[in-house]
């Protein structure tokens, strides 16, 4: 105490200093609204630049999470667009009210990607803990992946597009000709549509989907455009060859596609087999 009392009596004059340029500032600015409202302006800055540092920390440690939140929502939303009835009923579609859903989606990762061989395959997240089984279909945000040939209880293993074994039903989007999407082993960008009848208008640029005539995959979902095409005279067929939409090379995020209805249709198809 005895110390305080001695530091105050020597410093007292710049002490006093202090007290009366405090209350003068405070006088000033309390009486001229241009020196309040510069005052209120600052602390408002400095507040607002801490804050918002604070809130730019907190956000990137959040990214994973809302990544996360992100995933699921596009999840949902892919399996409520494949449920969606075909663009050709004239009434509008409410996405809550699809109740019987034809297909379940799955969201899951790419751990590893081949893209550099003749017969190519990955490995994804997710196996028969997930319900996740053989022969199902995998697609990206931006079109086709491959169709799963084997699971063990946490992964998948999945013959991807870019491989020489796989045949995949597609069509032209506009016309709805038909063909089958196979890959000769060279450029990982490009699939060839094959068996296209010389009555289809080909014209590059169109669109290439999924036919829907198989239990994998859903009509429509997105392969690529026709970058290139030739008529062989002689069988009457087409040979396209197709720019893919996804970037095979550079795989991350994935949705396993799963028609609920398939084991029944197999049965149908393979009455020996009940």
């Amino acid at each position: 105490m005895q110390q305080i009392i001695i530091f105050l009596i020597k410093n007292k004059t710049g002490l006093v200093f202090i007290i009366l340029m405090t209350i003068a500032l405070g006088l000033t600015f309390k009486s001229h609204t241009y020196h309040n409202s510069k005052l209120v302006s600052s602390a408002n800055f400095i507040s607002g630049t801490v804050l918002g540092s604070s809130e730019n920390v907190h956000q990137y440690f959040d990214l994973k999470t809302q990544n996360e939140i992100l995933q699921k929502e596009n999840e949902n939303l892919r399996r409520k667009l494949l449920n969606i009835p075909s663009a050709k009923d004239s009434f509008p579609v409410e996405l809550e009210f699809i109740e019987d859903s034809l297909y379940k989606i799955t969201r899951s990762r790419v751990i590893s990607n081949h893209y550099d061989k003749i017969d190519n395959f990955l490995l994804i997240e997710g196996g028969t803990k997930d319900s996740i089984s053989k022969d199902l279909g995998v697609i990206s945000s931006q079109g086709i992946v491959g169709i799963i040939q084997d699971v063990s209880p946490k992964y998948s293993r999945v013959i991807s597009i870019l491989n020489t074994n796989t045949s995949i039903n597609a069509k032209l989007k506009k016309t709805y000709h038909f063909g089958t999407l196979t890959w000769d082993g060279k450029d990982p960008n490009i699939l060839s549509l094959i068996d296209v009848p010389r009555s289809a208008p080909v014209k590059l640029g169109d669109t290439i989907t999924t036919g829907g005539r198989s239990l994998v995959f859903p009509e429509n979902v997105p392969i690529g455009i026709i970058s290139d095409f030739q008529l062989d005279e002689n069988i009457g067929y087409f040979s396209i060859d197709v720019k893919l939409f996804n970037d095979m090379t550079n795989l991350k995020h994935i949705y396993i596609i799963e028609n609920s209805r398939k084991a029944e249709a197999l049965e149908l198809l393979n009455p020996d087999l009940r």
